[in-house]
């Protein structure tokens, strides 16, 4: 019979991190603490390193940072919604990423600053002007 996940006190801090649903697999958890874009309580840990109800996060996966406490600890990989509940975000870190977002949608689309062959809209506008 497994561990009553409410009896739980600490667990390995790969695990979490996939069962919070941050990485998809257990081994980026890995390979993403073992090149230092995951520290708890500000420093570098191991991936076997035990994270408990309590301790903060500061995880970096692409462009965006999270800050987080965590809030409760699970033994297996639930919904998004149920894994939301395993931590809580500092606000700051969450306006932070909503503002990156934001920015990220008004950015120009790469594909029409990069020169050579048109894009199939492109395409379809080049033959509507020369078709006419």
């Amino acid at each position: 019979m497994p561990p009553d996940p409410t009896l739980l006190t600490g667990m390995r801090l790969d695990k979490w991190l996939w069962a919070a649903r941050f990485f998809k697999t257990r081994s980026l958890a890995t390979q993403a603490i073992d090149h230092g874009q995951v520290k708890l309580n500000s420093e570098r840990v191991k991936p076997a390193r035990e994270v408990k109800p309590g301790d903060r996060l500061m995880i970096h996966i692409g462009d965006f940072d999270w800050v987080l406490t965590v809030r409760a600890l699970s033994l297996h990989r639930g919904p998004a919604p149920v894994a939301q509940l395993l931590y809580e975000e500092d606000p700051a870190s969450h306006a932070r990423r909503q503002q990156q977002v934001s920015e990220r949608k008004l950015a120009s689309n790469p594909a029409a600053e990069i020169k050579g062959r048109p894009t199939k809209r492109d395409r379809r506008q080049i033959h509507r002007f020369t078709n006419e």
